[in-house]
């Protein structure tokens, strides 16, 4: 599933729904299982998505998978609609969104900050406490390092990113110095 907005929706939706039963840690659990289950099943994946298998099949085989792990009911019925709507092919992007949509509503912004070394800590809170000036919200942050930047770092907030990398300044102003 490469439309995002598509997997946006249907994690939107299960969210709605999970939010107002109270069995949000319980589904998140479970479908995060059933991604692994299909994400480490080239046969199961390519059963489910595969055009030429009849829906009752499919359908079929994805009974019997409930039948033998047994989720919670929210869970099955929402595994049933995606595959009725040949999305389960976009389970992974589902989940991924799930988790995000869940964090927003909570209030809490997931953000991923790239750098050339490893930050120590009392970065680590100033770019918390910035981001969190900037979104207006909570954020979780997760750190990761690539040396390549050979300085700064890159802030990646939902689909906006900010880029302060020195590669990046570098490859500009080598553009901009080509194009005088």
């Amino acid at each position: 599933m490469a439309d995002e907005a598509l997997a946006r929706r249907y994690a939107s939706a299960l969210a709605d729904v999970v939010l107002k039963s109270g069995e949000t840690e319980t589904i998140k659990t479970e479908l995060a299982v059933w991604t692994q289950l299909f994400v480490g099943s080239t046969d199961l994946h390519n059963v489910l998505g595969n055009p030429a298998i009849p829906q009752k099949g499919k359908e079929r085989v994805l009974e019997q998978l409930l039948a033998k792990m047994k989720p919670s009911k929210t869970t099955a019925n929402f595994l049933r609609v995606l595959l009725q709507n040949n999305r389960l092919g976009g389970l992974v992007e589902i989940n991924e969104r799930f988790a995000a949509v869940l964090a927003e509503r909570s209030g809490v912004v997931n953000a991923r900050v790239i750098s050339a070394r490893e930050l120590p800590q009392d970065e680590r809170s100033d770019f918390e406490k910035t981001l969190s000036k900037l979104t207006g919200k909570n954020m979780q942050i997760t750190y990761s390092v690539d040396e390549s930047l050979i300085g700064g770092a890159v802030t990646r907030i939902g689909s906006t990113v900010y880029d302060a990398s020195v590669k990046t300044k570098l490859e500009n102003l080598k553009a901009e110095l080509a194009g005088v």
